[in-house]
């Protein structure tokens, strides 16, 4: 049911087990089967509560197959999802400004020096190539970079009528990273743990983030402060993890992956960077295996990803070279395991409509 509980309604803002939508759970050995009642069976968003809710089971250690069986709600079930949103609407008082509908990317390694940055730039930038809406959140507080690597200029500065952060923009990417708030790139940021869970806060529930497909998060290495707060903040969070060919960064990778799982995190997929001659290759498969999880490409050791991080100016915006062709591979792939959520008419909408109808009022809106 933890882990149920990380399956979101982008529309209602809640989780299916606190609106009430999960009907009943069937375990049996590995085999594990669960009912899901939705406003009304046949819905846009069925596909997605479905598939995040079989994807979620499926991650779980000692489940072989998940099933989900789909019900419509009744009437008194309706209503009681309606009185638990507007509930929750007005008891939630401290909401992110990143919609329950943004795919959220958490792109993460055991350890550094494995290429984590240079894969979040150019991912948020091929993402927007492929006509996204597209942010990236710079959450490696004390080592950011992806204001040199993505080419950004400026400061961060407040609008003076919202007075929330407006984020930088390079490549169609909006950006924001605490690498825009200080004076130059060789300041050292000195703050301690609860300093760096505030910032990314911060970064969360203060900054106009407006409508976005995906978000890129591109995490500190390691797991810590960060990681366990973004884990609280953003429910709809997946962990891709990355790491090079060598047993080292492997087997630093499985703790990453063990700390999204504990705190109920599905891992997309694994992405083997730096591979060829020089490293070897293959660490990227076995990872996955061991994970149980895909395998979403390898990035060939390529000077040209070097080179467009120091100009600012990721490679998958020319797409030449053996690394941006597997980049823009990647990207593909996930797109295809998380594809954007864009909703037209969807079980919320469809719920408020029921219930205006049954309290006797005229709705507002067909």
């Amino acid at each position: 049911m933890e882990t149920l509980a990380r399956v979101q309604d982008p529309e209602l803002g809640g989780n299916i087990v606190e609106l009430g939508m999960v009907t009943d759970v069937r375990i049996d050995e590995g085999h594990v089967e669960v009912g899901l009642a939705l406003t009304i069976a046949e819905c846009p968003l069925r596909n997605h509560l479905e598939g995040e809710t079989r994807r979620r089971i499926a991650d779980l250690p000692g489940v072989e197959d998940a099933s989900v069986r789909v019900t419509a709600m009744t009437k008194k079930q309706r209503a009681e999802l309606m009185s638990t949103v507007r509930l929750k609407a007005r008891d939630n008082a401290t909401p992110t400004r990143v919609s329950p509908a943004t795919r959220v990317i958490a792109v993460a390694s055991g350890k550094g020096g494995v290429g984590k940055s240079s894969l979040s730039s150019n991912l948020a930038a091929a993402l927007a190539l492929a006509g996204h809406q597209v942010g990236i959140l710079d959450a490696d507080i004390w080592g950011f970079s992806i204001p040199r690597m993505l080419g950004v200029e400026g400061r961060l500065q407040a609008d003076a009528d919202t007075k929330l952060i407006e984020p930088l923009v390079a490549h169609d990417v909006r950006v924001v990273s605490t690498g825009s708030i200080i004076d130059s790139e060789e300041t050292a940021l000195m703050w301690r743990g609860p300093m760096l869970s505030k910032a990314l806060e911060q970064f969360l529930t203060q900054v106009d983030w407006g409508e976005l497909d995906y978000l890129v998060v591109d995490m500190p290495p390691g797991t810590g402060d960060v990681q366990m707060a973004l884990a609280r903040s953003l429910p709809q969070a997946e962990m891709l993890v990355v790491t090079t060919p060598q047993k080292a960064a492997q087997k630093v990778a499985v703790r990453v992956a063990d700390m999204a799982r504990r705190s109920h995190m599905p891992i997309v997929g694994v992405v083997e960077n730096m591979s060829g001659e020089m490293f070897g290759s293959g660490g990227g498969a076995e990872l996955a295996e061991d994970l149980g999880v895909p395998l979403l490409g390898s990035v060939p050791l390529d000077h040209a990803v070097v080179q467009g991080s120091d100009n600012g100016r990721p490679v998958v915006i020319d797409g030449t070279g053996p690394a941006a062709g597997s980049i823009l591979a990647i990207r593909d792939r996930i797109a295809e395991l998380m594809p954007p959520l864009r909703m037209e008419t969807c079980s919320g909408r469809i719920a408020k409509l029921i219930a205006e109808l049954e309290e006797g009022s005229a709705p507002a809106s067909v």
